[in-house]
């Protein structure tokens, strides 16, 4: 079949354990019989696609989280003319463990608003405007939520986790130190030897909201702040670590209600 009007957008994020991102819009395009050696991780946001994995017929369709597991052939042909539209994250298996496969292989459709929502968030923090830290996180939250799904209940812990108060506290003093200059999950896990994941995991149920989030929320104190002493907002923006003024007012507009520069403008006392 010949792609017409294909479009397509790949790029490698840089982020530990993803090794590409995929996005492709198809008309007349379908997938010959092959393999990859890491996870694909697939939404499809418009038409249905159907494939073949381990011998057995499956679809993919928007209401659809499809897991594909590394090694195991399958293939992919629209169901329509009109094509489909897709995404998709290329995991290794520092992400999903190689014990998940047979999991996976007997059950690659999975039904779950919420894995969805996740994935959709990370495609976001992977995007031009997106921050690594939080793509960091939302890969974290992604990952147990997918060994949630596919670890048997019967295999899982029937102990609540306790929170590491200790471990916690030490990431934060981590992200204070690095709060204009930033740090990775990677950096901070072998600082603190601590897995990623488990660090991401600990943080929130410790301090109610994820490290990214938390980051944000400093910053946004930093460049209240700066305003408030009179700094130009374009300064602003980057000496508190957004990467630029734009960057700033998209999260400065959520936490305080209105962009920066009516919020200067509105300040007591300052010069105009």
């Amino acid at each position: 079949m010949d792609p017409r009007g294909a479009q397509i957008t790949a790029w490698a994020p840089g982020l530990a354990g993803i090794t590409e991102v995929f996005h492709a819009d198809f008309v007349g395009h379908a997938y010959p019989k092959h393999t990859h050696d890491q996870w694909s991780l697939m939404l499809v946001d418009r038409g249905t696609i159907a494939y073949d994995l381990d011998h057995r017929a499956h679809g993919a369709a928007p209401e659809i989280v499809t897991l594909l597991p590394p090694g195991i052939a399958h293939d992919g042909v629209p169901v329509t003319e009109a094509g489909f539209r897709q995404r998709i994250l290329y995991l290794d298996t520092s992400v999903l463990g190689e014990v998940l496969i047979g999991p996976a292989v007997d059950s690659p459709e999975i039904r779950d608003p919420l894995l969805r929502h996740r994935i959709d968030q990370l495609h976001s923090a992977l995007g031009p405007h997106g921050e690594s830290l939080e793509a960091e996180s939302r890969l974290g939250f992604l990952a147990e939520r997918l060994n949630e799904i596919l670890t048997p209940a019967t295999g899982r812990s029937r102990h609540m986790p306790t929170v590491d108060e200790r471990v916690a506290d030490q990431l934060r003093d981590l992200l204070d130190a690095r709060l204009t200059t930033g740090i990775t999950m990677r950096e901070a896990s072998n600082i603190l030897q601590r897995n990623p994941t488990y660090l991401i995991k600990n943080f929130a149920k410790h301090f109610g909201l994820p490290p990214h989030k938390y980051v944000t929320g400093r910053r946004i104190d930093l460049a209240r702040r700066a305003i408030l002493a009179g700094r130009e907002l374009a300064d602003v923006a980057v000496d508190v670590g957004f990467h630029d003024q734009s960057h700033l007012s998209r999260h400065f507009v959520k936490h305080v209600g209105a962009p920066p520069g009516k919020y200067a403008l509105n300040v007591v006392g300052r010069a105009r």
